[in-house]
Order: C-alpha cells, then structure tokens, then sequence
C-alpha cells in the first residue's frame, strides 16, 4: 500500500524533487512567518494594542474621548476654519473659552495668563523648491502660558504648538483638529491633576499654518515670550491617526533623548528626516527650529490615514481609535521631561552656551529608532562612529580570525576576497529584487486601462510584487550556480559548499556593514537598519553552524536553527517595512500628475521598486542561509506564475473608494480686465494621480453629462487649461498636467459679485536721481465673500519693494522669459492692501493677480454635486487679472 502510494504521488509530480519538496516546505513555512509578523506590524500601526480611555476617564488621566468631543466641536458644529471664513473666528473663540474655563476652576498655586494675539508680518521662503515671498494681516493666534507662583518672567518654558485652521474644503478633524483637542486635554490635565510644572508651559493655538506656517511665523517674531521659549513640540497631522510619528528632531540632541526616555510608546526614527525634505509638504518645526529660531524640539505627525488628509472626508468618523490615547500619554510624559531638563535653555542661555561651544556633540543629529513601539534606541553620533564601525571592521578581520592560524595569511586574503565577491552576488540579487517589480509593473500597465488599481486595497501591492522581487533575488543565484572560489586550493579539509555558504553569507553581511557606514558618513541618519540587520545576522549563523553539526547543512531543521535568532530583527523590518509602504501608497493620491506616456506608470514603477527594495530588507538577511532550497527553478516558475496570477486579479480591482477617494481640483476661472469687466470665465479641472481625466470621464459618466462631453471628446482637441490658470494655488499648481477647462456663464458671476479684485495707483510714480522708478499701488479684493489667499506674480526689472523688509525672493525664472517675483497675501480687513514697488531699469511692471475665493456659486455646486463618491472634489474660485505699469 505504501509503494502504491508513493507512486501515485511520484506520478502526480513527477518533476519535483526531495530538494523541491524541501524548498517548496520552506517556502510556504516563511510565508506563514511573514504573515504573522505583518500581522503583528499592522496591529501596532494602527493601534490596535491601544485602549482609548471614555469620557468618564479619572481627570488625573489623558482621555481620548474627552479630546474627540472637542474634534467634533471644531470639524462639525463649527463650519469651516478656512482663513476668510467665520468658522476660523468660531474656532478660536471656542479655544479660547474652553481655556478661560480652566483658568477659572485652577488651583491658586499655579499662574495662567491667556492672550488672543493678532499677528501680521511679511517674510520670504523656500518651499516646495520655489522662491517666494509672504505678505499676511490679521491672523489670529490663541496662547495660554500654565506657570508656578514663583516662577520669572525670564524662565525657560515648553511650548506646545498645533494649528486650528484647515485647508479649503475639508472639516479637519484630523488636520490639525486632532493636534488643537490633544492640546486642550494636556492643558486640562495640567490642571486638573494638581501638577505644578517646574517650568512655565505655553500653549499656541495658532490660526494659520495651511497658508504657509504664518501663525507660528507671527508667535515667534511678535510673541512678548518667544524668547523664552528653551524647547517646543509641534503637533501635526498628515492622516487621521496611527504612529504619532517623530519627524524631525533638533536642533541639538537632547529633544529627542529626552522623547526616548520618557515616551510610553515611543514612534519615530531618524531616518524619516533624512527624507522629510523630499515631501511635498512642511510644518510649523522649521518657523521654530531653523528659519526664525533655533530653538530646540520635535515634530510629531500622524502619518496613517493620508486618504482622508486635505479632503472633504477628514471627519471624526474618521479618526483612528486608540491614537490620540497613545499621543496624549506620549506627550504628558515628554512635558514633564522637558520641564526638568538640565539641557533647557531661554534664547539668552542658549546663545552663551552656544559661543562657549561646550560640547559639539550636543549639536549634531542623534540616530534613533522604536522597536514596535515598545522601546527607543538611541544613540548619539559619537557612539554611532563606533557601532556603525564595528560590523565593517568585523567583516575585514574575520577571515583572519577564522582562517589565519590554520591555513596563514595567503588564505585569509583569499578568504577576504571570496567575501567580497559575496558582496557583489548578495548586491546584484538586491538589485534584481527591485528591477523585476518595476519591469512587471510596466508589463502590466501595457495590457491594462487604468493604473494604481492597488490604491484602494494596499495588500494587493504586495501580492503582485512580492513574489516577483522574491524571485529577482533569486535568479541570480539559480541562473550562475557557480561561485569562483578564491580560498579552495588551501582548504582541502573544508567541503566546496561550506566555503561557498560562508563567502554569500559573510558577503551579505558585508554589504548591510558597509550601507550603515555609508549612511553614517554622509551625515545621514537613517543607517540603523541595516545595521540591526548585520546584528543580528550574526547570532543567527553561530546557531546554524552549531545546528549544522547535529542535523546537517541539508536539514531544514538547521535552516530553522537560523530563522529563530533572526525574527527580532525580521519583526522590526516588516515593522519598518509595512508603515513605509501604507504611507507611500496613500500619499500616491495627492503626488500630482506626471504628463504622459511616462506618468501614467511612474506610481507602478515607484511603488513596485519600494516593495521590492523592501522585499530585499526583510529578506535579504536570511538569503545566504535559504537560499540553498529556494534558489531552484520549480520555485522560481512559481514565484513567476503566482505574480502573473496577481497581476492579472489586481487588474479587476477599480483603484478607488470611498474610503480611498481620487482626488479632483475643480475652480471656477473668472479673468477680469479690471474692477467690472469679465473677459472669460470657464470650469478648470485637473486630477492629482496617474489617472487622468480621460479615465476620470469615463467612470463618471455623470460629470461628463454636465460638462456637456460626448463620445467623440478627444483629449488632443479640448481646451486645455494651462499653468497660468492655476496661478492662485501656486505653488501648487506645479502638481498639475493635462488640465482642461469648460465653458461657464458669466451671468452668475454679475449677479453675485458687484465689482473685482483689482489694482490702481495710489499716487504719482516717483523717479529719483538715479533713475529709480517707485510706483505706489492699491490691491481691493473687491466683493468677494470668503478670500483664502492673493498671489502676486510681478514680472519685470524691479530692484525692491515693500514686501518682506524690502527684500527680494529668489526670481523664478522660466525659460525665454524675464525674472518673476512671487508674493502671496492672506488675512482679511476692511483696508485695502498697499505696496510700492521700485525698478531702476527701463522697461514695464507686469503684475499677474490670482484671488482664491471659497464661496461657490449654484452652478458650480451643481457640477461638485454631479461627482461620484469616489471621488473628492476640492472646489473654488479664482479671480485672474493683469496690469502693466
């Protein structure tokens, strides 16, 4: 019966060997493994492990609840906290009666002074790699300083900082609701708890960080206690919820050590700041810690969630359960450590230990990084000389070591030179890790009507690339099974396959040694990685050679042997790994859209190499060893087979939902010739992904009805609505291609306003000796209802102007052109603005004028009305105008 049955089985599958078998047991045994541990990553980042306590929580305790009732306050019952809307004034007032409220029931051993400021001030700035320069008035900041009875007005204190206003069209409950309640329930506690805060706390509720950071801009130039500040936290949002992650640290060391030992659940690594510079985006941190202060501090962000950030859907329902939990018990902690911090410092203190320059150390950027958010390591970058030097310094002694007082010195250099072709076999199977995904994911595209089908349901990202950058891994290894030994002519004791195991294994690690020190030396921070990866690389192979002895190299009981020393540090790559890859997959979405025939695959491409050098991270360490059964073509054809099956299932998957949204800018253009006249006015649309609007028209068949699209509409023929159009939203704008524009009736436009942004001459240019030309100019924002922001794009030889302390930005400079200077203005009053502008070169001032306007007319209400609920509609006006002078 036996011998019936083992044939039967042989002829079932005849071409599958003992070593097939073995690799395919394998094979699937680490495919349960990595699902259980991202199993474990995805419980963890999004707070799964995390009970949030009820509105009926201890009042000596943070509670989540507490904190949503005011989210719900600010996202819902208040309508809009855009800049030019009531629901900005709504907003700060209930801040600042909900502080009043704490005030009133403190205890009389603690000092509180609440102040309403009203900030204005004009600067320039880089942002998003553009030059531009900043005019605002009338902004309103809330501030709240929690002090002892015998504290000094000259005391170091800790500010607390989070903005209340929210961008156009979205109830921000997670932006920055979030950060403003979490804000609140700290300051409730603070007294609540009966705590005396050794040194003054001050709370900044500032209301205008979506026009470019203007509020904390406003605090720390105006501010009576900015200099007084010895350490800040800047609360974000770039989600609903998850990791309360740490972005940025410094300037200095000590913010982030002192995060390290007081966070309960410490999120955060150094690397994300290595990388922050490359987000399309900013915070409040760099107003703090490098344009106008140097004040030393970190930026905490919520990164989960980024589907709902900047959208109509950022609502309470929204929010993440157990994140705000997590972020309130992060934060009270981290207050009362910075409020006994030896290293905090007022501005004056900070400048005379600054000039005795104590300890450079203290300044530079320390490496850090959480383990599940169980614990932090932290190191400073004098001891990271020495740990990111230990493994590469490892790697070149230890073919000495093994080699030297057995076989002398000619084998250890041969040994040492086997290890560094295992680096260049371990580099090369990396490489083809991440060129297969992006070679698949081209392949697929070609066959395929619309791309990121993956946007909506991540786990398919992973079934299509997955095994593909598993099987590029490999293939290095099935298709050049021969590794030229350099040491074989002296070990004759030592069998071929040995030598070769150690030379791939002492290779790979190796190559993560020589990475860390890569990273290390280059200034970066981001270098822990692969050095836990060569760490732990280490324990693992001393068990498999003791394993080896008494099972034997061809057990996969040896193989084992190796995995379980290894999963520590599997777990936290998966860990890394999972929270990488959901926060770029949901940031796909709002990236811009690249023109085509190339911008229709660069998501694909860059999330398929993501995953794949990803792919590489967490597997990559365990390869040398796994390698010897998996490295077979029965299990690359299946690799291959179960990709190709993915790709095409992926294929059936419409990219978005409800809950994914594909987002869409629609403006309403209204191009004045001057306070009364209308030359054109049109529906501009463009799309922020890969998916244009062909696709877009397609699959809502009921916008192509109201736009008036039949099926003879050809992309190539339609008006097509420029950059210039968008000029309101600049920079932004840079995020847009293949934008098209529809006919509008400029009827509604008459009835609703009675006259137009527009620009005038306030008195007689004046020409000096020299030659210098002035002219005085007058801005109205005529009868628009609800202003965000004015752009100013002044083209011409100008020398100067009244903007920024008569200081000129950068020019932006576009090919065949003249030099551009680009100033926004925001903040409402009842006076018009006034500028002058100075040129001391022949030739006319140009002066392009974008306004933002939010209140939307029924025909345009109609047409956001007419979209279907997958897709967000971010909707409003722009005023377009030009004069020369």
């Amino acid at each position: 019966m036996g011998i019936a049955y083992l044939k039967a089985k042989t002829s079932i599958n005849p071409r599958l060997s003992s070593g097939d078998v073995a690799g395919f047991k394998l094979l699937f045994s680490l495919a349960i493994i990595y699902g259980l541990l991202s199993t474990v990553a995805y419980y963890v980042t999004h707070m799964k492990f995390i009970t949030p306590l009820g509105i009926d929580a201890p009042l000596d305790r943070f509670s989540e609840a507490r904190a949503v009732e005011h989210i719900r306050v600010l996202a819902h019952e208040i309508d809009g906290r855009q800049e030019g809307r009531q629901g900005l004034h709504d907003a700060a007032k209930y801040i600042k009666t909900q502080l009043e409220m704490l005030k009133d029931r403190a205890g009389s051993n603690v000092r509180i002074e609440i102040e309403q400021d009203v900030v204005n001030g004009s600067f320039n700035m880089m942002f998003l790699g553009h030059s531009l320069s900043l005019g605002y008035r009338n902004h309103t900041n809330i501030v709240m300083r929690i002090s002892s009875l015998e504290s000094k007005d000259t005391d170091p204190s800790i500010l607390l900082n989070g903005h209340f206003d929210s961008p156009p069209g979205s109830p921000g409950a997670g932006d920055c609701g979030s950060c403003v309640a979490s804000i609140l329930e700290i300051a409730r506690l603070t007294i609540d708890s009966g705590w005396v805060p050794p040194k003054p706390l001050i709370f900044l509720f500032n209301g205008a960080e979506e026009l470019f950071m203007l509020g904390s801009h406003g605090f720390i130039t105006t501010n009576k206690w900015r200099n007084t500040i010895g350490a800040f936290i800047n609360l974000e949002a770039s989600g609903n919820g998850g990791l309360d992650f740490v972005c940025q640290s410094g300037p200095g060391s000590w913010p982030s050590k002192v995060y390290a030992e007081s966070a309960i659940r410490p999120m955060g690594n150094s690397a994300a700041q290595d990388i922050f510079s490359f987000v399309p985006g900013d915070t409040d941190y760099r107003m703090f810690a490098t344009d106008f202060g140097d004040i030393p501090g970190l930026d905490i962000i919520f990164l989960h969630g980024g589907y709902f950030y900047h959208t109509s859907t950022d609502s309470v329902e929204r929010l993440l359960p157990g994140s705000i939990q997590a972020r309130g018990d992060n934060l009270f902690n981290l207050v009362k450590a910075f409020t006994i911090s030896p290293n905090l410092k007022n501005a004056h203190q900070r400048g005379v230990y600054r000039d005795s320059a104590v300890s450079k150390d203290d300044e530079q950027q320390p490496i850090f990084f959480d383990y599940v958010s169980w614990f932090l390591v932290y190191y400073s970058r004098k001891q990271g000389m020495i740990f990111h030097s230990m493994p590469v310094a490892i790697f070149l002694l230890i073919p000495f070591f093994m080699w030297f007082s057995k076989c002398g010195l000619k084998c250890s250099f041969a040994a040492l030179f086997d290890n560094i072709k295992g680096i260049l076999f371990h580099l090369i199977g990396i490489i083809f890790g991440v060129i297969f995904p992006v070679v698949f994911s081209i392949l697929r595209l070609l066959f395929c009507a619309h791309s990121m089908n993956w946007f909506a349901h991540p786990y398919l990202a992973y079934m299509m690339f997955v095994p593909c950058s598993l099987a590029g891994m490999l293939f290095p290894r099935i298709c050049w099974n021969y590794f030229p030994l350099s040491q074989a002519p002296y070990l004759i004791k030592s069998s071929k396959q040995e030598l070769i195991d150690e030379s791939r294994f002492w290779g790979a690690f190796g190559l993560y040694a020589l990475i860390s020190m890569g990273y290390f030396s280059a200034g970066l921070s981001g270098g822990f990685l692969t050095l836990s990866l060569a760490a732990l690389m280490i324990p693992a192979w001393i068990f498999f050679h003791l394993s080896v002895k008494y099972y034997g190299r061809e057990s996969l009981t040896s193989a084992a042997c190796f995995l379980v020393p290894t999963l520590p540090l599997l777990l936290h790559s998966v860990y890394f790994s999972v929270f990488l890859v959901q926060f770029l997959i949901e940031k796909m979405g709002m990236m811009g859209s690249i023109p085509p025939p190339h911008g229709y695959f660069v998501p694909d491409v860059i999330v398929g190499a993501t995953i794949g050098a990803l792919t590489g991270v967490c597997v990559g360490p365990i390869l040398p060893v796994t390698g010897h059964w998996l490295a077979r073509s029965s299990i690359m054809q299946f690799l291959l087979h179960a990709t190709v099956i993915s790709m095409a299932l992926t294929s059936q998957f419409f990219p978005y939902t409800i809950d994914a949204p594909k987002r869409v800018i629609l403006q309403h253009t209204v191009v004045t010739a001057d306070a009364g006249q209308i030359d054109d006015i049109s529906f501009d649309i463009s799309v922020l992904d890969s998916n244009a609007l062909p696709f877009l028209f397609k699959h809502a068949p009921e916008v192509a009805k109201h736009l008036k699209i039949d099926s003879d509409f050809s992309f190539n023929t339609a008006n097509q609505s420029y950059r210039e159009s968008w000029m309101a939203i600049y920079p932004l704008s840079d995020l847009f291609s293949r934008s098209l524009k529809f006919p509008a009736n400029r009827d509604e436009i008459l009835k609703n306003y009675s006259y137009f942004p527009h620009i005038s001459t306030t008195k007689q240019q004046a020409t000096s000796i020299d030659g210098s030309r002035r002219v005085y100019l007058e801005f109205s924002l005529g009868s628009l209802k609800e202003v965000w922001v004015t752009v100013l794009n002044i083209t011409g030889p100008i020398s100067s102007w009244s903007f920024a302390n008569a200081t000129l930005p950068a020019p932006e400079i576009v090919k065949g052109a003249p030099p551009s200077y680009i100033c926004r203005l925001s903040g409402v009053a009842k006076e018009n603005w006034t500028f002058w502008l100075e040129t001391n070169s022949p030739g006319d001032i140009r002066i392009e004028v974008g306004v933002v306007e939010q209140y939307l007319m029924e025909s345009m209400k109609k047409l956001k009305d007419s979209f279907p609920e997958w897709v967000d509609v971010i909707a409003f006006s722009s005023f377009l105008s030009t004069y020369i002078f």
